[in-house]
């Protein structure tokens, strides 16, 4: 009972006044460093707020930028695309021309190769390789080169046709991006670094250019096919034309003196066959008066003993005998080599028919047939 009621055990006054100063103590301490810790944090949360608030400033300043080079770009690729797609317009209708043209150079080309084939019908010495043959063969062969090289000049614009639609289509697809950029702010999501975004645009804006400038050089070069062969067709026909108007000339001045030879074989027929019928006619006329001196002779003959002498009458009836037998043998040498002549003017003007009648068909061929189908040839500007 005793132990019980026994006081626990007492501390110390000073350890009293210890316990309280150290609770005081790491109390104060504690607030100090919470203060310091609100302190701290408001600090932070300003340097925070103001770092934040540069940053967003800064992305914002760069988004900026980033739509106006968009926009700049954008703008760009419009003006490329316009440019582009006038300059494909305008080709396209180069490229008529030069179909236009293609086709307008078959029609001469067929003409000249039918009057080459008409001409091989000339007979005689005018199936003659002559200044219009020449002419109508470099014709054919200048033809043939200008629808040669208006073919390879429109592959070629095909070709610059399609490569004008590829650099459209990538234009195209650029812009696409740049407009959806735009509406989303967001500057070329597609592409990881900025300098990959310029050179991608660069290289569709670099691909119009070259393709819009090798539209203008490939114009520049069909006006110049186009204008120079509308100039070589035009000399080339009027060479030929020119060849066929002297070729016509001279044949029918061939012709007209042919003709004149032959109305002067046809006179001098005419005179020899006049000769040949006097020539009989003198021959005849003179069988009368041989036959009288031949009777006369004959009859003296019958003459009496010495009557019958070699008198002066005697010798005259011999040689009338004589004269007119010898002349009556010339009257037919004379009339002889008369009817030779006749012969040979008349294989002369059947040879002078024969080549008129020559001159007359190669007028038909070149005058009617070639002339008048080359005076459809029409060579225009294209």
């Amino acid at each position: 009972m005793a132990r019980l009621l026994q006081d626990p055990s007492k501390l110390h006054p000073s350890e009293w006044y210890t316990a309280n100063q150290m609770q005081r103590a790491s109390t104060e301490s504690q607030k100090s460093r919470s203060e310091c810790m609100i302190a701290e944090s408001w600090r932070l949360v300003d340097e925070i707020e103001k770092t934040t608030q540069k940053t967003q400033s800064d992305v914002n300043k760069k988004l900026e930028q980033r739509r106006e080079e968009i926009k700049f770009w954008k703008q760009e690729l419009d003006n490329k695309l316009e440019q582009i797609v006038h300059e494909t317009e305008i080709l396209l209708t180069f490229k008529n021309r030069l179909e236009r043209a293609l086709e307008g150079c078959k029609e001469p080309l067929v003409i000249a190769q039918k009057c080459l084939l008409y001409r091989q019908r000339r007979v005689g010495i005018d199936l003659v390789h002559d200044e219009v043959e020449q002419q109508l063969l470099k014709e054919v062969e200048v033809l043939q080169g200008i629808i040669a090289l208006l073919g390879r000049t429109l592959e070629q614009t095909n070709e610059q046709i399609r490569r004008n639609r590829s650099a459209k289509y990538d234009l195209d697809m650029d812009l696409k991006d740049k407009f959806t950029a735009l509406t989303i702010d967001d500057y070329c999501a597609m592409v990881l670094y900025p300098e990959d975004w310029i050179d991608f645009t660069n290289i569709n804006v670099e691909k119009a250019d070259k393709q819009r400038n090798n539209t203008l050089a490939l114009k520049a070069l069909i006006d110049g096919i186009l204008s120079q062969i509308a100039n070589d067709m035009r000399k080339q026909c009027e060479m030929v034309n020119n060849a066929f108007r002297n070729r016509v000339k001279e044949v029918k001045d061939a012709k007209h003196k042919l003709e004149t030879l032959l109305a002067m074989v046809m006179d001098e027929t005419a005179s020899q066959e006049k000769n040949i019928a006097a020539l009989k006619k003198a021959i005849t006329d003179k069988e009368a008066p041989v036959k009288v001196a031949q009777t006369r002779l004959e009859a003296r003959n019958h003459r009496p003993n010495v009557e019958l002498c070699y008198d002066t009458v005697h010798s005259s009836l011999m040689s009338e005998v004589q004269e007119i037998t010898k002349n009556i043998q010339r009257l037919k040498d004379a009339l002889a080599q008369a009817q030779t002549e006749l012969k040979g003017l008349s294989r002369r003007q059947l040879s002078l028919e024969e080549e008129i009648k020559v001159k007359e068909n190669t007028l038909y061929i070149d005058e009617v047939l070639c002339m008048q189908m080359r005076e459809s040839v029409c060579i225009n500007n294209y």
